[in-house]
């Protein structure tokens, strides 16, 4: 059995038919507009009916007020949230007692102190995900195709599950995960041509390295 595996910032059928085949866990909606996989609560629905109920629907979220969760939690009818922003702990623990979903976390690595600032989501937050921290040009928080160094992760013990994104591809992936240690691993545009235009051999190629990798 492999590490487990979740394909974000998908926007079409083929996409999420090809993530659900090849064995994804999870599948991301991003609803950010400045983002070029940002997608609609009536896409999304569908897309969620298209991936199946073995396989939770994430939507992915900067810095969102509670009208446009409900909107998009209810229209969708998402299974997590995962919060890419700026949001405090106090923030996050409210999303998740409104809310009454699993949150995931996002945080931002440059160095060893932001790491040890993600302490402070450890009773707020169901899941921990770190990226790399954007470059100072972009205007996304994620999805930059950036990694930071993942040996940061290694030894490290956590409350909570954690999810490794920022920089992965097919290639890179089993590497990755051997020295950061992670037992779950996040990826977009390493599976994309273009930003937003995800390509079905690189999802699949993804996942069957994810398939190949041996729980830590």
């Amino acid at each position: 059995m492999g590490i487990a595996a979740k394909i974000c910032g998908l926007t079409t059928a083929e996409a999420v038919k090809t993530a659900r085949d090849a064995g994804a866990d999870m599948v991301g909606f991003v609803f950010y507009p400045p983002s070029p996989r940002a997608i609609d609560v009536d896409l999304a629905r569908a897309l969620k009916e298209l991936a199946g109920p073995d396989v939770q629907a994430v939507g992915v979220f900067v810095d969102p007020d509670d009208d446009l969760l409900d909107r998009t939690i209810s229209g969708v009818g998402l299974d997590m949230v995962q919060l890419h922003g700026s949001e405090s702990p106090e923030r996050v623990a409210e999303i998740r007692r409104r809310f009454k979903l699993p949150v995931i976390k996002a945080i931002q690595v440059t160095d060893a102190e932001d790491v040890t600032m993600a302490r402070e989501f450890e009773p707020v937050a169901d899941y921990l995900m770190f990226d790399a921290k954007p470059p100072a040009e972009s205007l996304l928080p994620g999805g930059n195709g950036a990694a930071f160094d993942w040996s940061l992760l290694d030894g490290q013990s956590w409350q909570r599950p954690w999810i490794l994104s920022g920089g992965l591809n097919a290639d890179v992936l089993e590497d990755a995960v051997a020295t950061s240690g992670a037992a779950a691993v996040d990826v977009s545009s390493g599976v994309e041509t273009v930003p937003g235009a995800k390509a079905p051999e690189l999802i699949e190629a993804f996942l069957e390295a994810a398939n190949r990798i041996s729980q830590p």
